[in-house]
This record gives structure tokens, C-alpha cells and sequence, in this order.
């Protein structure tokens, strides 16, 4: 794969860091308001063309820079859930596209734990209805009882499978509803693209385009606007002009560990994710920033979240032909998402259901791998049926907000070097409470579906979240509500580690809806940030 490289001699407007979803969305948005773009991306400069539906090529799109080590009693899975190269994570996400609920917006307001956001649902609303139009939703917004306020979904629901509908009938047999899952993935034809072909391989992309991605047109738009993408460039850490009192742009170095370069900029952007914006800041140290950019209050890297996840599996007396449809889910149920529930005080939290999402035979998120306790002899019977009878769901869990859990450098910090990376993480009672809650009524459900013997997964992690939270107090936050770090004021932060609370429902779509918010800010108040002249 060959990277794209430049001498980078010329100051740009604007220096992003990370070509992931929120990177290439605030590219696009820049470059087409005139802004003069340069991106630096670690990782390679994939195209459409190089996806494959294979598992094996699945694993590229992970994580393949510097060690992260991850510790703690609940360790974050950082190699599965990261991304590597143009599009990020993104580009192997399953696009399940979820608002989050006015209640995950005010924890602190509303039930005295946890943290709030600096703003609420409705501040967000209209750049949810905005991005859905521009990505392209399928859902049913009708049949999402517990959805908030909002525009329809521009398209119709995905096409439902017999897996879906096998689970399905299991919730209905309890009084619960379920609902076509809102997903970022094209039913139809829409704008120039294709729809899907429920194959069953959103985990190695989509080279069709139908499930949204940088790659489909944030990257190419922002390129034909004048962006520029260097790749195969790790930053290391960030420039400051202490007479200025400003960053003055990022040193980098080429992924073979060769020259250090410098790149200057008016304005920079951290949209490297949840793990490396908080490291890079870490990393940046200098003697106004002793302890990294940003650090003053030591509150770089913590409230670091994820979601516990449960894997809820069965084999069910129909045919339900698991390998088709998409990797995200085919229905979305969450009656139960309420943050504190009377009759178990041991639990405090939300969950939500992800039903039917395709499954391989094999691979991290394969049939296989859900019975470990099956091999030799009894494996192969065993894999004759699932193949066919195999039903699965997952409960994403509130990971709620604590210090102790942090992002943290392995090592003293060297600016002129990739940060060494450490993950510290552990779920709290209460999520562990609200997981065995979810697995006790994900039971139920599959045995009143009429599964045979149904069984679980143990506690897993997916998403990252936190690490470089928004709020109003510079003294309990590391940046503003439009991703500003407090006291430097051309230093932004885009994506999921601004969440100062998690919620328990997929953090994609909220992280294209802030990135919006923050592209519009920026264009209307540039000059707050940037001088003229």
C-alpha cells in the first residue's frame, strides 16, 4: 500500500490529526468552506477498492501502530475496537447509527451520579437530523418507542432476516417491543450509492459503499476541495509557542521511525480517538505544560468508558441462516433502559439489546468462539446445526464515569518519539449489577423464543469513550462543549472522548452530530480563534 507523502513545507489553516469519522467529517466541512486542510493519518491510505470480505483482511483494518497495553480488572479490548489507516475505525464500524437518549445527556441533574454533558438532547437534535439526511439512515422512527424527538429516518428499514425475526418473536412472547435498529446503511439506492446486499461482511467494510464511511465520500470531497492527507505519519506530539500562548502545529514522523517532520498550522484538530488524543496531549510537554497539554488540572486521560457487553446465544428449531444480513443488528429493544430501577437497587445504569447481527462460522465474532467449551469430537456436529439454527443478541452496558479509569503514557513522555500507551479500566459494581440484570432477561428471552439451551458470553468491552471530557468548569473538564481545550484557544478535540458519559447505546452517530456542531461553530467564529492576518 503505498502512502501519500509530502515535503510539507507550506503552514496550513488547519492541522487535523487522525483521518477517522470525525477527522474527515470536520475535513470535508473545512476545506469546503475554504479552508486550506492538512491531515496527518498513522496508519495506510486504504481505498474502497482494497476491501475484502474475509476476516482475515478484517484484522487490517485494526489497530497495527505502537503496543497499547491495556490492564486493570476489566481490560478495553483497544486492537478490536480501534482503526487503522484512512477512515479509522469507521471504516470497519457496523453502522448502527442510535441517538442517545435525553436521559444519558443529565446523569448528574437526574439522578445524582455520574457526570452531565454541558448541554442537552435538543442542542443536538437538529445536527442528528442533519447528518441522517447527509449519511443516509434506514429505520422505522415510528416503531422506536423509546427514540427521541426527531426527523423520520430518510429511507425504510433494512430488509428484516429469520434470524431477526426468530429473536423477535421471543421479546413479543414478554410484553417487550422491538424495532427495526436505525442503521447507517442504505436499503435503498440513495444519492449515487448502492444499496446493501445483507452479505454479512460490514466487519471487513463495505467497498460498495452502502454502509457510510469516511471512504465513501467525506475523504473524496474533502480531497477535491483541497485537503490533504498524508498517511503513514505518526504525530507525536504537539508544538507550543509559548510567547504566543497557541499551538503552533504537531512534530510527526514517518511510520518507519525516520525523520521527524513539523507541521504548522493556525488551527489543530485531535481526531486520533479516544486512546490517542488524551496520550498525545501526555506527550506534549513543556514547561508551561509540564504534565502535557491541556493537563493542568490532571484531567487528561481519565473517565475513560467503554460499554459491557454480553453475548446472549441460542440454537433455535427453525432455520435462521445467521451468516446473512448485517453485522450490526436487525432490531434494537430497549424497554429497559432506565438509568435506576426499584426492584434491584444493586443496579445502576442502561442497557440495550442489539438483535440478529450476522455471524460467520468462525473469527472473533463467529459462531465458534461463542461455545469454547465445545471442541474436538463435539465441534463438528455442533457447527453443522449453528450454522443454520445459530440466533444471537448482544446488551451493550453503562460504563459509568470514574477517574481511576484512565488513558496514561507507559512511559515518561518523549515528544519527539509515539507515545507509549496504557489503558487502566474497570466496570463499577453497579455496571457489573446491570450486566447480570441483562443476562438473566436475555435468557428469558431466547427460552421463550424457544431456543434450545440457550447460553452467554462473559463480560467483553466495545467503544471508547472519554479521556478528553467536555463541561462548563476548566477546574472538572479538559475541554468546551465545541471540543475547545480550556485556555488555548486554536486547540480543538473532536470524537468520542469528549463524552463525559457514556450512555449504553453506540457512540457513532452522537460522534458524527458533535463533529457537525463543531464544523458549523468553527466556520461562523474563526476568527475568535485565528487572527487575522
Amino acid at each position: 500500500m503505498a502512502d501519500t507523502r509530502s515535503p510539507l513545507q507550506s503552514k496550513t489553516e488547519v492541522l487535523i490529526v487522525g483521518a477517522g469519522a470525525a477527522g474527515s467529517w470536520l475535513a470535508r466541512r473545512l476545506a469546503m468552506a475554504g479552508r486550506s486542510v492538512r491531515v496527518l493519518e498513522a496508519g495506510p491510505g486504504w481505498k474502497l477498492d482494497d476491501l475484502a470480505s474475509s476476516q482475515i483482511w478484517a484484522r487490517r483494518l485494526r489497530w497495527g501502530g505502537p503496543l497499547v497495553e491495556t490492564t486493570g480488572r476489566n481490560p478495553f479490548g483497544y486492537g478490536f475496537n480501534a482503526g487503522w489507516g484512512l477512515g479509522g475505525a469507521a471504516l470497519h464500524h457496523y453502522g448502527t447509527w442510535l441517538r442517545f437518549d435525553p436521559h444519558d445527556f443529565a446523569m448528574k441533574t437526574r439522578f445524582g451520579r455520574g457526570r452531565d454533558w454541558p448541554f442537552g438532547y435538543e442542542t443536538l437534535r437538529p445536527f442528528y437530523d442533519r447528518v441522517q439526511r447527509d449519511v443516509g439512515i434506514s429505520g422505522d422512527a415510528g416503531a422506536e418507542v423509546w427514540r427521541p424527538p426527531g426527523d423520520p429516518y430518510p429511507l425504510p428499514a433494512l430488509s428484516p432476516t429469520s434470524q431477526g425475526e426468530s429473536i423477535a418473536r421471543g421479546f413479543r412472547a414478554l410484553g417487550e417491543h422491538v424495532a427495526p435498529m436505525p442503521m447507517a446503511i442504505l436499503s435503498r439506492e440513495y444519492r449515487g450509492r448502492a444499496a446493501c446486499l445483507y452479505d454479512g461482511w460490514c466487519d471487513a467494510g463495505c467497498p460498495i459503499g452502502a454502509l457510510y464511511n469516511p471512504l465513501v465520500r467525506d475523504i473524496p470531497e474533502a480531497r477535491s476541495a483541497g485537503a490533504e492527507f498524508v498517511t503513514g505519519a505518526q504525530v507525536t506530539s504537539l508544538l507550543w509557542d509559548k510567547g504566543a500562548g497557541r499551538i503552533a502545529g504537531a512534530l510527526w514522523r514517518e511510520r518507519d521511525g525516520g525523520v521527524l517532520h513539523r507541521a504548522e498550522a493556525d488551527l489543530v484538530i485531535l481526531a486520533a480517538s479516544a486512546v490517542h488524543n488524551p496520550a498525545l496531549l501526555l506527550n506534549s510537554v513543556s514547561s508551561r505544560w509540564p504534565r502535557g497539554i491541556g493537563n493542568e488540572h490532571d484531567l487528561v486521560g481519565r473517565f475513560f468508558m467503554t460499554h459491557a457487553v454480553l453475548g446472549i446465544y441460542g440454537l433455535m428449531v427453525e432455520e435462521t441462516f445467521p451468516h446473512l444480513g448485517v453485522s450490526g443488528a436487525q432490531f434494537s429493544a430497549r424497554d429497559d433502559y432506565a438509568k435506576a430501577r426499584g426492584d434491584d437497587e444493586a443496579a445502576f445504569g442502561s442497557y440495550h439489546w442489539l438483535i440478529a447481527p450476522a455471524a460467520k462460522p468462525d473469527d472473533l465474532l463467529g459462531i465458534a468462539i461463542s461455545r469454547p467449551d465445545v471442541w474436538g469430537a463435539a465441534l463438528d456436529p455442533f457447527m453443522k446445526r449453528a450454522a443454520r439454527h445459530f440466533a444471537s443478541m448482544i446488551a451493550m452496558v453503562e460504563d459509568l464515569p470514574q477517574a481511576r479509569n484512565r488513558v496514561m503514557l507507559a512511559e515518561p513522555p518523549r515528544p519527539d518519539s509515539p507515545p507509549s500507551v496504557r489503558i487502566e479500566h474497570a466496570f463499577a459494581p453497579e455496571t457489573l449489577a446491570v450486566w447480570s440484570r441483562a443476562k438473566r432477561r436475555g435468557l428469558a428471552v431466547f427460552r421463550a423464543a424457544g431456543a434450545n439451551e440457550p447460553w452467554s458470553s462473559g463480560v467483553n468491552t466495545a467503544h471508547m469513550m472519554g479521556g478528553t471530557i467536555i463541561g462548563r468548569d476548566p477546574r472538572d473538564s479538559v475541554a468546551n462543549e465545541w471540543g475547545r481545550v480550556h485556555g488555548i484557544p486554536n486547540l480543538f478535540i473532536a470524537g468520542t472522548g469528549l463524552y463525559p458519559a457514556a450512555g449504553a447505546l453506540n457512540p457513532t452517530f452522537t460522534l458524527y452530530a458533535l463533529a457537525e456542531r463543531t464544523a458549523e461553530y468553527l466556520i461562523n467564529h474563526w476568527r475568535d480563534h485565528v487572527p487575522s492576518g
